[in-house]
């Protein structure tokens, strides 16, 4: 599975982005998807997570009723879409898959995208 991040770029605090997670290779829609993020000078952190069939999801605490992961299958693609966006939301956001885990860890998800720059400016 090759996975493409797109959609980052500079909001004002406040504004909303959408990220897009497109896949290619094999077949997506058996895949759980996870949505991590690296600020400069920290660690990969879990963000949002979907299962194959978009019925169950799990977002970390900080996004909350801020952030939403959707899926469609029918064009291999997964959204991030982030609302109400904070200073603290800035980070280079990636997109993982993997055939059997759908959870917070990032060492567990087998295939990775290339990251998206979300920059939030105060």
């Amino acid at each position: 599975v090759q996975l493409q991040a797109s959609g980052g770029g500079l909001v004002q605090a406040g504004g909303s982005l959408r990220l897009s997670c497109a896949a290619s290779g094999r077949t997506f829609s058996s895949y759980a998807v996870g949505w991590f993020r690296q600020a400069p000078g920290k660690e990969r952190e879990f963000v949002a997570a979907v299962r194959w069939s978009g019925g169950i999801k799990d977002y970390t605490d900080s996004v909350k009723g801020r952030f939403t992961i959707s899926r469609d299958n029918a064009k291999s693609t997964v959204y991030l879409q982030m609302n109400s966006l904070k200073p603290e939301d800035t980070a280079v956001y990636y997109c993982a898959a993997d055939k059997r885990y759908m959870g917070r860890t990032p060492s567990n998800y087998e295939y990775w995208g290339q990251g998206t720059l979300v920059t939030v400016s105060s």
